[in-house]
């Protein structure tokens, strides 16, 4: 590439910087709070649903394995993260990074305009999945039948909505109490293992599964870890709100190094926990966790873990829901996508036209899947484009952009990005066909639309650089 494509470049990044930091968005949110945000979406139902699957797939032995592998990829990802999120912390994250990336070239403006895509179904499409699975919890407080469940679920997204319709300052400062409602309740769950192993005076032994072999053990350990996969998601959420962290080159590396960390270790800890809880008839219910401080404690105790499980659901819902409202909106901004969603509210200053129209069609979703449905789609949808495609372009800006520009650079580059690509490759593989084909479907579609919206899109844009929309 010439030294004037470069400096194009450079320039244009300068100027969506400067378009950011003089915009309506306000840089307010700190470390400690981007990286709450970052654990309270990270730690959601997913793993109170996903444990018990995982048991009943590997037994109760080495069920591990999938929750070490989540680690790993997430920290050979999160590097990525880091970088690109230093080095652009920009609102919209991925649709910031894939634009630096590949918009240089002439097909290039289809990788960002994808992820927004994507986007529009995909974060509806885990906001549902939460909702789904703090209704099932919730029946066990008070048993509902299907449709009540569906209520619940669709009642939950509205009162999120609600609670996300104000300045960004207040939601840090929420955040900040819904991590630590998250982190109390996951202490307890480890306790209440390390109870179980008092009260039993034994520990769980490890075995596989009696027909762990004779099912193909490569393909349920590919399974199983798509499942515990999605149990990581979030930990990149920080640099969806790229343009409201102070201090982004270090609060963005830092919250997210720190988040993997931190919830890797809950995690394994946790899986441990309820490993000494399992009996003969146990774990293999939906309502686990439940059940076994129903075991440990008596029903009483039960109900009030149900309720802080539905506080972690609760929270996750109201992190990613905070995050994913941002990415319609950067690329609204920039004229990449339909203007309307690019307006921010009068007074409270948030993307709220991108936050309800996310919300609506996580109230639709919820009411029309199960969240068993949704987990590999979630994955297959995403990984091609925003994981795989996020870390060929940060090859790609490190051959084209000098060092300085990234204020975090990761060790052993460019080893981390080839095992991360290798991996996420691995988990579409383990998503199975359909939702393999599904998730490329849905890139030809969109690749459709981008061509058939061509016109208006360049027109946004025009309207954008003269300062019309």
């Amino acid at each position: 590439m010439s030294d004037s494509h470069t400096s194009t470049s450079l320039c244009a990044d300068a100027n969506l910087q400067a378009n950011v930091e003089q915009g309506e968005l306000k840089r307010v949110v700190t470390l400690w709070q981007a990286t709450s945000i970052n654990m309270i979406e990270m730690v959601g139902i997913g793993p109170f649903i996903v444990i018990p699957l995982i048991m009943q797939q590997l037994g109760v032995g080495w069920f591990l394995i999938p929750w070490l592998c989540g680690a790993v990829i997430s920290a050979l990802d999160g590097l990525i993260w880091a970088e690109l999120g230093a080095a652009f912390p920009l609102a919209g994250g991925s649709y910031q990074f894939l634009k630096a990336a590949y918009g240089h070239f002439r097909w290039g403006r289809m990788m960002p305009f994808l992820f927004v895509w994507q986007t529009m179904v995909q974060a509806p499409l885990v906001a549902a999945s939460a909702a789904i699975g703090f209704a099932q919890y919730a029946s066990y407080l008070i048993p509902l039948p299907f449709w009540a469940q569906k209520c619940v679920s669709g009642g939950v997204i509205v009162v999120i909505t609600v609670l996300l319709y104000r300045k960004i300052e207040t939601i840090g400062r929420i955040s900040i109490w819904l991590w630590i409602g998250v982190m109390l309740t996951l202490v307890w769950i480890i306790v209440g293992g390390v109870w179980s192993v008092h009260l039993h005076h034994r520990v769980q032994g490890f075995h596989f599964h009696k027909d762990f072999w004779q099912a193909g053990a490569m393909a349920v350990l590919g399974h199983a870890t798509v499942q515990a996969m999605y149990s990581y998601l979030g930990y990149y959420n920080v640099c969806h709100l790229g343009g409201e962290i102070k201090n982004p080159s270090r609060n963005i590396p830092r919250s997210i190094q720190l988040s993997i960390a931190g919830v890797a270790m809950l995690y394994l800890l946790m899986n441990i926990s309820l490993a000494q809880g399992m009996v003969s008839d146990g774990g293999k219910g939906q309502l686990m966790v439940s059940e076994f401080f129903a075991r440990l404690f008596g029903h009483t105790w039960a109900q009030l873990v149900t309720l802080l499980i539905l506080w972690i659901a609760f929270s996750s819902l109201f992190s990613l829901m905070l995050g994913y409202s941002r990415v319609p909106y950067a690329a609204a901004r920039d004229g990449y996508f339909f203007p309307i969603f690019g307006k921010t509210h009068s007074s409270r200053h948030f993307p709220h036209i991108s936050l309800l129209t996310l919300s609506g069609l996580a109230f639709v979703f919820s009411l029309l899947f199960r969240i068993e449905q949704v987990i590999s789609a979630i994955l297959a949808m995403r990984i091609m484009v925003q994981f795989i495609g996020q870390a060929i372009g940060l090859l790609l800006l490190h051959k084209r952009l000098p060092a300085h520009r990234f204020p975090y650079r990761m060790r052993g580059y460019p080893l981390p990005i080839i095992l991360s690509i290798l991996a996420w490759t691995i988990v579409f593989i383990s998503t199975g066909w359909h939702f393999a084909l599904s998730g490329l479907l849905m890139i030809a579609a969109g690749i459709g639309v981008f061509y058939v919206i061509r016109p208006w899109r360049e027109n946004w844009k025009q309207k954008k650089i003269h300062g019309v929309a």
